[in-house]
Parts: structure tokens; sequence; C-alpha cells
């Protein structure tokens, strides 16, 4: 497999599409917003692995974080050796390494704790059948709490949707495990902008569960609030973190992951095709079922930020632009599913002309939830790991070849 970083002598525009690139000046700028939200709360902060975890990148992102999150083994392991004190680049501040999955195996559970600074059980079954290794080792102890409430527009990706198996509900069967842990894990928003949606959320859970919250000694709201957007109040968000801890006398944490690079990343193709089927056509090197699977999964498109190399903000179409607008051009995927489409868009003020085979197309926000997910679909291409760093060098960070394709398969 070929795994070699490499310092690109090339300009940028010579590479091979498809690649992902990083910017790191941008996720350093998502940073110092958490940064400073971290300073006003008192609230500490980790990366979500499950959304974000290119180590290549982590160096730039340790100073302002407060170490990670993570959702199995083998990210609690990542998280351990990139970014936890295992990790050489880490030589300062000590950093946490938090533990939580679904459901833990037995066969797994002792190399968790292993890695893991705290662990959080999302069920009392699983705090029942593992408290006792973790408390051996000295190890906190924490349970996801489901509020049965959130904010979330995704009936996919809500946690306390009816029948949910995330976390516990029922606060008689909490209280009788408090002994047991000393924290809790409440994560029950989903791209919430809205500061007076989390706000209320948070009331109703401080009405429900108070007196329990008044017995921990750390709680984590979990991620999903979208609180870098430059309109955000995030004096009102760190007030009310802030005014929480102080009330129930706990540590917060967040979790971001989106938040952490946010417009950090995009994925660099090239046109193979173009096509006329009463709409204009064309079939791009990389597919959304592979590379960035959230927009099928969700049913999104993705912005373009920019053609030929040269900038652009090109969102997609709206609905009556495309019922009625015989010069868009939708963007396909190359994979054979019908619908791998990034999108379908007007054109026409930024480029003048219909798109041509060879003409390079970068869409963005294509950092989160992308390269976790990334699969080989149909053995198409997997992009590369390309990271503009500070300096503005260029590094490629990873690159995938046939072997990998092979190796995934066995």
């Amino acid at each position: 497999m070929n795994s070699t970083k490499t310092v690109l002598s090339t300009p940028l525009s010579a590479l091979p599409t498809p690649y992902y690139l990083l910017d790191e000046a941008s996720i350093v700028a998502n940073m110092q917003i958490i940064e400073r939200l971290c300073q006003l709360s008192g609230a500490k902060a980790l990366l979500a692995l499950k959304c974000f975890a290119t180590w290549g990148v982590f160096e730039v992102m340790q100073p302002f974080l407060h170490g990670t999150t993570s959702s199995s083994l083998n990210e609690v392991r990542l998280g351990y050796e990139t970014f936890g004190n295992n990790s050489a680049a880490n030589n300062k501040e000590k950093k946490e390494t938090h533990a939580y999955s679904v459901a833990y195996s037995a066969d797994e559970i002792d190399e968790v704790l292993n890695y893991a600074d705290k662990i959080i059980f999302n069920s009392i079954s699983q705090l029942t059948a593992f408290k006792d290794k973790a408390q051996a080792k000295n190890i906190p102890v924490g349970l996801r709490l489901n509020p049965k409430t959130s904010n979330s527009s995704f009936i996919i990706a809500d946690p306390a949707r009816p029948f949910s198996r995330l976390g516990e509900h029922d606060k008689n069967k909490i209280v009788a495990v408090l002994d047991d842990i000393t924290g809790v894990m409440i994560h029950n928003n989903c791209e919430n902008d809205s500061f007076e949606a989390f706000s209320e959320s948070l009331a109703d859970i401080e009405a429900r569960f108070g007196d329990v919250l008044a017995k921990l000694e750390w709680v984590s709201l979990g991620g999903g609030i979208h609180f870098i957007a430059s309109d955000y109040p995030l004096e009102k968000l760190a007030d009310r973190l802030k005014g929480f801890s102080e009330k129930y006398g706990v540590q917060v944490y967040l979790e971001p992951g989106e938040a952490s690079i946010h417009g950090s990343g995009s994925l660099v193709t090239t046109v193979l095709d173009t096509m006329h089927n009463e709409k204009n056509l064309a079939v791009v090197d990389a597919s959304i079922e592979a590379h960035m699977l959230d927009l099928l999964i969700y049913q999104e498109s993705a912005s373009i930020t920019s053609i030929n190399d040269k900038s652009v903000d090109i969102v997609p179409a709206n609905a009556e632009q495309k019922n009625d607008a015989p010069n868009n051009t939708i963007i396909y995927g190359r994979s054979c599913l019908a619908g791998d489409i990034f999108g379908e868009y007007d054109l026409v003020d930024a480029t003048q002309k219909p798109l041509e085979i060879g003409d390079k197309i970068a869409f963005g926000n294509a950092a989160g939830y992308t390269m976790v997910k990334k699969n080989w679909f149909n053995g198409v291409d997997m992009p590369a790991i390309v990271i503009r760093r500070l300096d503005g060098s260029i590094d490629i960070q990873r690159k995938f070849d046939y072997q990998d394709y092979k190796a995934s398969l066995s």
C-alpha cells in the first residue's frame, strides 16, 4: 500500500485528480473560534473522530483542542496514538482520549481501556457488564443520556428518533446507577445553527434531569452545534455553557466534528465526459457514493468552490431553477449508480459556457464525513489526500492505488 507522504514539487494544478484538498489555514481559523468559546465558557473541546480523522493535520489542531472522542476501538486507538499523550507532536498540555461506542464487545473492552482516559457506555447493560474493568484502572465512567428531544432536521441522524437505541432515557434507572458513573454524554444536536433552539433544549434537559446533573463531575453536550457560523452569537453560547457548568458544578465538554473542519476541505475532480439529455450533463472522475457519501444519504448537493482553479461560489440550483432551466448542468459521479449526482447548477453567470472535457471542478465542504466514509464502490479511483500547509507548501499525504483496492477485499 502506498502510504508515503511526499512534498509536491509541481504546481497543485498539475496533480492528477481526484484528490481531497485540506487547507490548514482554514482549519486553524475554525480552531480559533473553538478556542475562544472554550476560554469564555470554561468548556473543553474534543475532536469527534467519527466526523474527521485525517491525522495528517492534527499537529495544527492540537494546540486548540483538549483531546478526542471516539465511537469505536479503532477510533479511540487513533486518538491515543496521534492526538493524545502517546503522540510525539503533543509534548505540552495533557490531552484527553474519550471512548464511546454504541456497543462494545467483550473481546475488545480491555484494549479500549488501554487507550481511554474516560469511557462512556451507551446503556446500563453495557455499564453493568464493563464498569468493574474500568474502575479497576481508575478510568472515569460515564453513561449516555437520551433526553428524547433533539435538534435535527434529518430522521436518519436524529438521536432521539422513535425507538432510539442511543442512550438511556428512564430517569429512575439512571438514578439507580449514579454511584457507578461520574458523568454523562448528551448528544442531541445535528447541524443546529440556532442558539435559541440549543438553549431551549438544554433548559428542557435541566428541568427533567437537573438533580441528576448536580451529582455528576462532568457533562458532555456532544457535537452538532454550528457555532462557527459568522452570525452565530458565540458569546451567548459561552455564557449559557458557563452558567450551566457553574449551576451544576460540572466540567462541560463539547465534541465539535463538522465545526472543527467546516469549509476547510474540497474534493477536486476532472470532467471526463459531457452529454445532453434535455439538460447539460457532465461526468467527473469521482463519486458521491464512494467519496462524499453524505450527499447521497441526506439527498443534498455539493457547492462548487472552483472551476479550472478559478475561485467561484456556485450553490446548487434551487427547485424552481431545476424545474425550468434547460441550460442548467447536472454533474454526475462516475459510478454506475443512477443517482450518483453531485448536484444541478446554473453555471451561466460563473463560466459563460458549458463544462468541457478536462475542466477541473472542486466541490466544497469535503472534509467532514467524507474521508472517514470513503469506500471502493465500483473500484473507482480513491482520491489522494493532499494538504496545503500553513506556509503554503503542498503535501501529498496519502495516495491510493490498485493494491489498496485489492487489499481492501482480500
